[in-house]
Parts: structure tokens; C-alpha cells; sequence
């Protein structure tokens, strides 16, 4: 009998939703009404060993406790912050996620909000668009990447990949976190605020969590200053949103550029008026063949815990 797994959310990719149906007995929480969800667990929860979740949805006390056979947790994404660890760990139940596969693509997406805010393209795309330019309206100069430092906050494979694609164009480099990291010539600012002290650009690229919630805070984004500017491609709870609205909007702080946010999918108005931010919806990892190679890995670490085989990509 194939084991029972509960999925809840589809891949993008036809051919890794097909495997699932193909090796597993699925069950589709995605396909329920969200007012049928409770029904629906209590109903096929008992026979359910495999989960395979996002790294935004995760697993909660609450839906691990409604599963009781439960031994793999399998994340489609690298972050696991909302994977409850206090639930799992004790019962030995495992978790792995998927990194690597998407490390370009989010580096490369980060990139981007970088030249879009500091080239002020959504801006000037409005420009075009609205009329503006056959009017003559005067236009301000942005101000060139070469010569300015960029920041990196969390150096992990994400980080230095964003390094090493602004390092082409002639921005300087630093990073930090916690630890040092060995075999870089990037040097390590003293502190998060010394980092954002000695940046143009500071570039979150830290994981999520109780131990980052809110650390880029109102003091941090002041260090920033006011030719500051924000990226975003972690977590949104890395990030005081409050203050960072609160920021962009008096001015404190240049600009921003956002793929995530606190209370996904919604963003604060406030935060959507205001024309020195770009926002994009979590989507650095969305290409065709980085979700793809996401939700591979979802289901080789599947295949790989009830065949007994060693997983792929544990947490540990």
C-alpha cells in the first residue's frame, strides 16, 4: 500500500504533481474549501506519514497533533521558520527542505528590486506610460551603483550569490551575521547597524524566526539613512514594517525594495501608496525550472524517507 501523504499546496510543475499521485495516496488540502479543511483532516488525518508543505504554510502544534502517524515533514522551499520544531522534534518526526536549487534565480530576483529602486524603473515605466514624457516634464537624475557599497545581511549561499552579481557592477561589498564566514574576502561589519551604517544598499538575505524577527528595525533603517535603500528577499519578519512605512514616508530612508512581506499576502496600504518602494509578491523563486526543481526534491525526500534511504536535504 503506498503511504498516505497530505499535500498542502501544488506545485507549479505538472510532472512533480504527477509523481506525487504516482509513488503516494494523496490527499489534496488545496483542492478543499478552507471551511471543509478541519472535516477534511479529521477524516483522512489518522493514515496520514508524509507532508509536504511550503516554507510559508509549514505545520503548526495544531495540524501536527491531528496527525498522529505523521513522520516526514518535506518543505517546498528553504525557509522552515513556520515549521513548528517543538512539535516535531520530539515525536522524530523529520523535516527537509529544498536548497540550492533555488539560489540563482532568488539572487538574481534581488538584484533586480536593487536596480529597479535605485534606477527608479517602476517610476519612470508610470513616466512613459502616464503621458509625462511628451510633456516635458522635468525628470530627476537616479545615481549610479559603481562606487557605493552594498551590505548583505545573511551570508549564507543566497548572500554571497547577490555578492557576486553586484560585485559586476562596481558596487563594494560587506556582510554580517552572527558568525564569520570562512573563505570570503568580503569583509564583516561589526554589527547589523554598522553594516547598514556603511551601506547604500543593505540586502536582507538572513533566514526567518524567532532570532531575526523585527531586527531590521527603526534604528537600523535610520543608520541606512536617507540615500538608503532596502532589499528584501528573505522574510518579512526580519523587517519593523511600521517603521519601515514610517521611514519611506518622512523621508529617513531612500528607498525600498520588497519581494516579502509581515502578514503575506497582505501588504499595508500605506506601505503600497508610496512611490520610493518597489513590490513584488514573493516570487523569487517562481521560474518554471527552479519550481520545478523545488518540488523535485519535495518528492525525491519522500521517496527517500519510505524506501529508508538517507533524505536528500535534512534539517537538522
Amino acid at each position: 500500500m503506498q503511504p498516505e501523504i497530505l499535500v498542502m499546496a501544488p506545485s507549479p510543475s505538472p510532472a512533480v504533481m504527477a509523481q506525487l499521485d504516482e509513488h503516494f495516496t494523496c490527499h489534496h488540502l488545496w483542492q478543499v474549501l478552507a471551511d471543509q479543511h478541519d472535516a477534511f483532516i479529521d477524516r483522512v488525518g489518522a493514515g496520514v506519514r508524509g507532508l509536504a508543505t511550503t516554507g510559508t504554510i509549514g505545520i503548526d502544534a495544531a495540524l501536527a497533533a491531528r496527525l498522529p502517524a505523521l513522520e516526514i515533514v518535506a518543505v517546498n522551499g528553504i525557509g522552515v521558520d513556520a515549521v513548528d520544531f517543538a512539535a516535531t522534534r520530539p515525536r522524530g518526526i523529520a523535516v527537509t527542505n529544498t536548497p540550492g536549487v533555488l539560489t540563482d534565480d532568488v539572487a538574481d530576483l534581488a538584484v533586480a528590486l536593487l536596480l529597479a529602486a535605485a534606477r527608479r524603473i517602476p517610476a519612470l515605466d508610470h513616466y512613459v506610460r502616464g503621458g509625462q514624457w511628451a510633456e516635458r516634464v522635468p525628470l530627476q537624475p537616479a545615481r549610479t551603483l559603481r562606487g557605493k557599497t552594498a551590505g548583505i545581511y545573511g551570508f549564507g549561499r543566497i548572500g554571497r550569490a547577490v555578492a557576486a552579481r553586484l560585485a559586476g557592477f562596481g558596487l563594494e561589498l560587506r556582510y554580517w551575521q552572527p558568525n564569520v564566514v570562512a573563505g570570503t574576502g568580503v569583509p564583516r561589519s561589526a554589527s547589523l547597524a554598522d553594516l547598514a551604517r556603511e551601506s547604500d544598499y543593505l540586502v536582507v538575505c538572513a533566514p526567518g524566526g524567532p532570532a531575526t524577527r523585527g531586527l531590521v528595525d527603526a534604528a537600523v533603517l535610520a543608520a541606512l539613512g536617507p540615500q538608503g535603500t532596502l532589499i528584501n528577499i528573505a522574510r518579512g519578519s526580519i523587517v519593523d514594517e511600521p517603521a519601515l512605512v514610517a521611514a519611506l514616508a518622512d523621508g529617513s530612508l531612500g528607498a525600498a525594495g520588497l519581494d516579502v512581506f509581515a502578514s503575506e499576502p497582505d501588504v499595508p496600504p500605506a506601505l503600497a501608496a508610496l512611490p520610493n518602494v518597489v513590490l513584488t509578491p514573493h516570487v523569487g523563486s517562481l521560474t518554471v525550472e527552479t519550481r520545478h526543481a523545488m518540488g523535485q526534491l519535495v518528492v525525491d525526500n519522500l521517496l527517500a524517507h519510505f524506501l529508508g534511504r538517507a533524505l536528500l536535504t535534512p534539517v537538522p
